[in-house]
């Protein structure tokens, strides 16, 4: 009876968490934004009209990923929208526990069910990914793909290939073709690249018109995607673009993203092969132009590992900063986001702020391992005997 109580209460701690999303859902008719623009991209693509000529919602959204998503969208065109809502909410909550299984996979511990259903509820109203519940995003879902891939064992069977698949659904995660290369793990890096090329021929075969379109044009106008100056914003140009003042920071934020780019891959050379991977994506976020809060799922294996490492105090900062919201609290109405004083700008910007932080530890403060670089042999380094248990 005892052994059962804490998964009891566990498992009553996610029953309420579901519960009360699903009444936020209801009560404030969440409309799952970004869902409808992916039915409309599977809808283009059944009727033969223009993937990238449309725009839905009240928003007024259009497609702003590669033709080869719009082919994996097809099926949400035959859903009906309510459907579709239930589907991607029910989905992003799966996913989410499916995320925190394998970050704690990913941190080499095995923690009892009980921790993993009370995690589960609590990593449900982490602002980045309570956010992605709200537009019905795919972010879970690539991120898992990430590391599902990347935590593999090196020789494992086309290792690379999920990172390639993630790119060619959403351009970013082309960004650990290059963690991969200063890791030393090329072979993997050129299945990478192998996945990406495949998702690029494909969409080119079915949709060659909107192929030579994205590529050559829509994949330049992130503008298309959305002011880069609001705090939705999370990358490093949004707080760059903010503490200036201006919608258009320019070689300010262009040679930034340069130096915390080299620095970013610099420091994932240096230290050990899990947190490489955290380090890699936090770059990635905060050098792509435009890293919308929900974009920061990542935050749920950085908080995971810190815990694991025994970093309590950083690992319950971190769920704090993810939990707070403090974006959504500053003026930020209008063009208010570029009016915000100095002792503001923290506020607004958190996510990045983290992400300079973990880059910065990574470079300056973290000591350099003297692991080999992974080769085709080489696996996660496991921190515990527990770590093989859960494999």
């Amino acid at each position: 009876m005892t052994e059962r109580s804490p998964c009891a209460a566990a498992s009553l701690l996610l029953a309420l968490s579901l519960a009360a999303l699903a009444a936020l859902s209801v009560a404030l008719r969440i409309p799952m934004a970004d869902a409808l623009v992916y039915r409309a991209e599977g809808a283009a693509v059944a009727s033969g009209s223009s993937l990238y000529g449309f725009t839905v919602t009240a928003w007024q959204l259009p497609a702003t990923y590669p033709p080869f998503a719009a082919l994996l969208f097809v099926p949400t065109a035959y859903v009906p929208t309510d459907v579709l809502r239930l589907a991607f909410g029910t989905g992003n909550c799966v996913l989410t526990g499916f995320l925190v299984v394998l970050s704690c996979r990913f941190a080499g511990v095995r923690p009892r069910g009980a921790y993993l259903l009370g995690a589960a509820a609590l990593a449900l109203w982490l602002e980045p990914v309570f956010q992605t519940l709200l537009f019905g995003q795919i972010n879970l879902a690539l991120t898992c793909l990430v590391l599902w891939d990347l935590s593999r064992p090196a020789a494992a069977f086309g290792k690379g290939f999920g990172v390639g698949v993630a790119a060619g659904i959403k351009i970013t995660p082309l960004f650990f073709v290059l963690h991969l290369v200063v890791r030393g793990q090329r072979r993997e890096a050129a299945v990478a690249l192998a996945g990406f090329g495949t998702s690029v021929l494909l969409g080119a075969v079915v949709l060659p018109g909107a192929s030579v379109e994205f590529f050559t044009r829509r994949l330049f106008e992130t503008g298309r995607v959305g002011k880069a100056w609001i705090v939705d914003n999370q990358s490093l140009q949004g707080l760059v673009a903010r503490l200036l003042h201006t919608p258009a920071p320019g070689m300010a934020w262009g040679v930034g993203a340069v130096v915390v780019g080299a620095a970013g891959l610099w420091g994932a050379r240096r230290v050990e092969e899990r947190w490489a991977l955290l380090v890699s994506a936090f770059t990635a976020l905060l050098v792509c132009p435009i890293s919308w809060s929900h974009h920061w799922v990542w935050c749920v294996p950085l908080i995971v590992l810190a815990a694991a490492e025994g970093r309590t105090r950083t690992a319950v900062a971190l769920a704090a900063v993810f939990t707070a919201r403090t974006l959504w609290l500053v003026p930020h109405a209008g063009d208010l986001d570029l009016q915000l004083p100095l002792w503001q700008q923290p506020l607004a910007s958190p996510y990045p702020l983290v992400g300079l932080a973990v880059v910065g530890w990574a470079c300056v403060v973290a000591e350099p391992t003297h692991e080999r670089l992974p080769g085709a042999n080489a696996q996660l380094p496991a921190r515990s005997s527990s770590a093989s248990m859960i494999r």
